[in-house]
Order: structure tokens, then C-alpha cells, then sequence
């Protein structure tokens, strides 16, 4: 009896022990959440500051803006009077009284002058022409600048089914260009505008009556002409009159590649002034045999060449057709595309309300680019889910969304962007079409699975260098023949004396690429990881990409969560060390602290005291794999018990 007593007293001290043990588990897990959040309120609190500042800046602005364009009015308005004072001056000066009065005076002493003064005074004089007011004079100093920031959102409100919603507009940027070294001067609606502005240093608003004046003062490479259907030049187009032979001749005298980009309407409509153009670029590749025989039909004059054919379509334009969000959530319903774009709505309110919806439902036969357009900010198209989805299903359906706008913005860019269709263009024209690149190093260090580490890596796109820290013996034959002919493989052994962050300061001294992605070899990436991350580049202002969004798995429960679901294309303090893909040069002044854990956070709180802007990019691609680690589950939410791959390498 006493033995038995004896162990169900040493059971139940087993059992205290263990819920002692799992009670300061939890109070320790309780810590760490709270402090995650004081540190996010904290944040948010930053972040309201910055906007507050930023909106009294606008207002400021604003304000100075108001004051120099009344300043600017009265500076007019006295000009204008001092001319008319003039003109009164000289209308008195030539009036035939006062031409008397000067004869007199002049000739009272000499008959004979005062004879030939009253004879010119009794003949009739010119009138002064009356001054006119003139517009009021802009700053031209900013050209660039002012034509950018007129090309806003304007319309903030949005009525669906009788209802008011107001929405804060999407700002459209106003750079940087793609060719800085290249002008080009353009004649487009504002769709074209906009996909084309952010491609060179563009030149547009002028008309056919001050063109020469305008382009004068930066003489372009190029001119590019949309078959426009309004505006101060749609008469041209449709007509060629004084105003485009005039322009065209300008070009010509001047070595200036003129091209004419038809955009939709009859072929027929826009022949007559395409012949006068050296090149001609559809946007619409069903109307290529039409064009092919309206050209083959025509006999060019004497000492002329027949202008050449090719295909200029619409594509995604990476700086206005992104993911960034607009401010506040999504509209909590599926549009139809009437309801999403009524007729009214300029260009850049287009891009506001493509932010706006859930989704959106597109009917068969909208125009391919319609579609990329929509997806390239990351909206999904023709969900087929319910209208109000079960609250036990509500989350997933959200995940299923976003896996699936995710897919669709992958592949919108993937079709080829705007910038790679210039590319076309300006080979096709003869100019150069260098721009800036985006390749990548990859630093990896082998944590003891070699294999693993080379199958994260080798089906990466856009990587030009692996520099890899590994003690493998065979670990550079191994990597040459795991990654791509054209990636330059750099093998090193691991100095087990360095810490992690010497070993990357030492492999970061190594990268060549305009870009240096930091994989952690314990982890899981999908083959569109880099690619997805370096879109990120094309959109954003950010030195430093990376996630602060992204799935965990943890095997001893052999759960899937996900890492703060609300941190997707935000400009953030920090992101995960494990996802970071950063600009070489910036990295490399800011360099990686001599630690082994925590490197990530020494450099994100370098980046906020330099002022290096981080962005936090999707998270899908990417798995972080762990046994157990108690400070995921601080800002996760499970998304399943099973395997990460199905909800994030898509």
C-alpha cells in the first residue's frame, strides 16, 4: 500500500513539474507576443507620425504652391497694365493734336521747321495695337515634374449599386525613368502616356503650333506619335495638315527617328499619316496584314523609303501596374468590370479603382491587356466563390484569393513588360536600349545537407553568381554541376572562426551582381522566389527587399502558420534576414555585423539609422523550417496542420 501511495505522489510531482514547466513556457511565449506588440504598436505610432508629418507637408506644398500661382497672377496682371500704359502713351504721342503741339513748340523760333512740322503732323499716323492679356506664365523649370504631378488621381469616390464609397486615390509616381540618357517626345492619350513616361525622359503637351518652341529646348532622340482620336493633334492624325508635316520636316532637319504607333481605330484612318513616319508599330497584332497591305499599295516618292512595320502592344508598366495597396482594406465585393470602370473615369482614376474590389468579374473578350493590368495589381479576376463565404471557410477562400492573384500577377509580368517591348522598339528604330539590369549573387553557407542547399538555388532565374561557403569536399563540382552554364560558381570552405555575419561580410566581398540575395540553406524555396522578390525593384524606391510575411513550418507539430499576414508590400522597419535581397552597393555600406545570431536585426536597425528604405514583398516562395521555435508563433496564425508547400511555393 505505502509503495503504491508512494508512486502516485512521485507521478503527481512528474505532473506539477510538467505543467510548471509548460506554465513558464506559456508565461515566457505571453512575454515575447507582448512585446511583439509593443514593438508593432510602437511602429504603427511611427508610422502615424510619418504620415501626419507627411500629410502637413502636402498641405504646406499645397499652400506655397497656391501662394506662387496668385503671386504669379499678380505679376501678370501688373504687366499687363504697365503695357497698357504704354500703349496710352504712344496713342497720345501719335494722336495729330499733340503732333501739332510738338511742331509748335518746335518751330516757333524757325518758320521753316514749324512749316515741315505741320505739314508731317497734318498726315495720318499708325495707331499702337492695344496690348491683349496673356496666360498666365507657367514654371518651366520642372517640366518633367509639373506634367507628372498633373497626372493624379482626381476622382476619390466610387457608387456601386447606389451606394457612396470613398476611397483615397492611388498616387501615381512621378519617376524614376528607366533611360535617363534618352528623350523622347511623345503625341499619346493618357493610357499610352502612362506606359510609356517612365521609359525615357519624356517630353509631351506640346502642340502643333508651339512644338518647335517646346522641343527646342531639349531636342529629342525619338518621336513617338499614338494614333490619338483627341486632342490638339487628333485633327493631324486623321488629316495630316500644316501642323504634323511641320514637325516631322523639324525631325528630319534634326536626325530625329520618328515613329507612329497605331493604337486602335481603322487602319484606314490613320494611313495617310503613318506613310509620312519611318517607322510604323501596331499595338494591335490582328491588324498587321492590314497594315502590311495598305503599305505594299503605296509607291513612296523619289529618294524616300517605304517606313518599316512592326508590333509595339500594351503591357504591364511595372511603376502604375503593381500590387502596392491602396490605403484602408479592399472593397468587400466582387465587381463586374462596368461597375469597376464607368466611362467617366481619367487614366489615373483607372488605377485607383483596379486597388479597389475583392475581385473582379471580367465577361469574355476583354482585351488581354485589360486583364494583365488587373493582375498586375494583384486583383484577383472572375472569382468563382460565393459572395459570402461561410465564417469557418472565410480564411481560407482570403488564402485561396491571394494564391491565386499571386499566379496571375506572376504571369501578367511574366508576358513581358512595357520596358521590354521599348527594348524591341528601340533596336527595331536603331537607338540604344541600354538600362539598368537587376542580376543576382546568391551567398548561401551549407549547413551539412549540400544537396539540399543546391536545390533551393539551382532553379532560381536571374542569377549570374552562387557564392557558396561550404566544407563539402566535393562541394565546387558538386555546384557546377547543380547550377545553370551561365551562373559563375565561387566556392569557399566555411572558417569555422568567423561568425556568421564575418562569413557574410567575407562571401558579400566576392559578389559581382547588382543585386545580393542572402538564402539560409536550412530553409525551403520555390523556383519563383528571386524572381518574385526582384519584381519588387521595379515598383518600389526600397535598397532592400525581403519578407515579413511568410509561412513557417514547425515539425514537432507538424504545423504550417503564417508570419504576419498584413505585412505584404509595405515599406517596413525590419524583414526576415533569411529573405533578403538587397542593391550590392547600398549592402556593402552597410555591411553585416560580427555576430552569429541576430545578424538580420543589427542590419535592419543600421538601415532605420541610415535611413535605407526596406520593403516587405508577397509571401509566397518561401518556407521557413524549423523543429520548434516558440517566437514564430508570436505574430503567426496556423494556416494548417500539414505540409507548407501547397500554401506557399506556388
Amino acid at each position: 500500500m505505502a509503495g503504491e501511495e508512494l508512486e502516485s505522489t512521485r507521478l503527481a510531482l512528474r505532473e506539477a513539474v510538467a505543467e510548471a514547466e509548460r506554465a513558464a513556457e506559456l508565461a515566457r511565449l505571453l512575454d515575447a507576443a507582448q512585446t511583439k506588440i509593443a514593438e508593432a504598436e510602437r511602429a504603427t505610432a511611427e508610422l502615424r507620425g510619418v504620415q501626419e508629418r507627411l500629410s502637413e507637408t502636402e498641405k504646406l506644398l499645397e499652400a506655397a504652391h497656391t501662394a506662387e500661382e496668385r503671386l504669379r497672377r499678380d505679376l501678370a496682371e501688373q504687366r499687363y497694365q504697365a503695357e497698357v500704359a504704354k500703349w496710352k502713351l504712344s496713342s497720345v504721342q501719335v494722336a495729330r493734336w499733340s503732333r501739332i503741339g510738338d511742331a509748335l513748340k518746335t518751330g516757333k523760333s524757325n518758320p521753316v521747321r514749324l512749316a515741315r512740322g505741320l505739314r508731317g503732323a497734318a498726315r495720318p499716323a499708325k495707331r499702337p495695337v492695344a496690348p491683349k492679356r496673356q496666360p498666365v506664365s507657367q514654371k518651366t523649370a520642372d517640366r518633367s515634374a509639373a506634367a507628372a504631378a498633373s497626372f493624379q488621381a482626381t476622382t476619390s469616390t466610387r457608387t456601386v449599386g447606389g451606394t457612396s464609397v470613398k476611397l483615397k486615390p492611388f498616387r501615381v509616381p512621378t519617376g524614376p525613368n528607366t533611360r535617363p540618357h534618352l528623350t523622347v517626345a511623345v503625341v499619346a492619350e493618357p493610357h499610352a502616356e502612362a506606359l510609356l513616361r517612365y521609359e525615357w525622359r519624356q517630353s509631351a503637351g506640346f502642340t502643333p503650333k508651339d512644338f518647335a518652341r517646346v522641343l527646342a529646348a531639349e531636342v529629342p532622340h525619338l518621336l513617338v506619335v499614338e494614333s490619338v482620336t483627341e486632342g490638339p493633334w487628333a485633327e493631324e492624325v486623321r488629316e495630316p495638315g500644316e501642323g504634323l508635316n511641320a514637325l516631322l520636316s523639324w525631325c528630319a532637319e534634326r536626325g530625329i527617328r520618328t515613329v507612329f504607333w497605331h493604337t486602335g481605330g481603322d487602319v484606314e484612318r490613320s494611313v495617310a499619316a503613318a506613310r509620312l513616319f519611318e517607322h510604323i508599330v501596331t499595338a494591335l497584332p490582328r491588324s498587321v496584314a492590314a497594315w502590311g497591305a495598305a503599305l505594299a499599295s503605296w509607291e513612296p516618292e523619289s529618294g524616300r523609303r517605304a517606313p518599316s512595320l512592326g508590333l509595339l502592344p500594351f503591357a504591364v508598366q511595372p511603376r502604375v501596374h503593381n500590387p502596392l495597396p491602396l490605403a484602408g482594406d479592399r472593397f468587400d465585393r466582387v465587381l463586374t468590370l462596368d461597375e469597376l470602370l464607368p466611362g467617366h473615369l481619367s487614366y489615373p482614376d483607372v488605377l485607383t479603382s483596379y486597388r479597389w474590389p475583392r475581385a473582379v468579374d471580367c465577361p469574355p473578350g476583354t482585351e488581354a491587356w485589360r486583364l494583365a493590368e488587373l493582375a498586375a495589381c494583384g486583383t484577383p479576376i472572375a472569382s468563382s466563390r460565393p459572395s459570402d463565404p461561410a465564417p469557418e471557410s472565410a480564411a481560407a477562400a482570403a488564402d485561396a484569393d491571394a494564391r491565386r492573384a499571386h499566379v496571375a500577377l506572376r504571369q501578367a509580368y511574366g508576358s513581358g513588360t512595357m520596358t521590354q517591348k521599348v527594348d524591341d522598339l528601340l533596336d527595331a528604330v536603331g537607338l540604344p536600349s541600354a538600362r539598368a539590369t537587376l542580376n543576382i549573387s546568391v551567398i548561401m553557407i551549407d549547413r551539412g545537407d549540400l544537396g539540399h542547399t543546391l536545390a533551393q538555388v539551382a532553379p532560381q532565374k536571374g542569377v549570374v553568381q552562387l557564392v557558396l561557403l561550404s566544407d563539402a569536399p566535393d562541394a565546387a563540382e558538386r555546384a557546377r554541376a547543380a547550377m545553370p552554364d551561365r551562373v559563375d560558381v565561387v566556392v569557399r570552405p566555411a572558417d569555422p572562426g568567423l561568425t556568421t555575419g564575418g562569413q557574410l561580410d567575407r562571401a558579400l566581398d566576392l559578389c559581382q551582381g547588382d543585386l545580393v540575395a542572402v538564402m539560409d540553406a536550412r530553409d525551403a524555396y520555390g523556383e519563383h522566389y528571386l524572381t518574385d522578390l526582384a519584381r519588387a525593384f521595379l515598383f518600389t524606391t526600397a535598397d532592400i527587399v525581403g519578407k515579413a510575411a511568410f509561412y513557417a513550418h514547425l515539425r514537432d507539430v507538424a504545423a504550417t502558420v503564417l508570419r504576419q499576414p498584413a505585412a505584404e508590400y509595405s515599406y517596413l522597419p525590419e524583414v526576415a534576414g533569411a529573405t533578403l535581397l538587397a542593391r550590392r552597393t547600398v549592402l556593402r555600406g552597410l555591411g553585416f555585423a560580427d555576430v552569429s545570431e541576430g545578424w538580420d536585426e543589427v542590419l535592419m536597425r543600421q538601415c532605420r539609422t541610415d535611413g535605407v528604405k526596406v520593403f516587405s514583398a508577397d509571401r509566397f516562395g518561401y518556407v521557413c523550417l524549423r523543429d520548434h521555435d516558440s517566437r514564430l508563433l508570436g505574430s503567426a496564425r496556423l494556416v494548417d496542420y500539414g505540409p507548407p508547400a501547397p500554401h506557399a511555393l506556388i
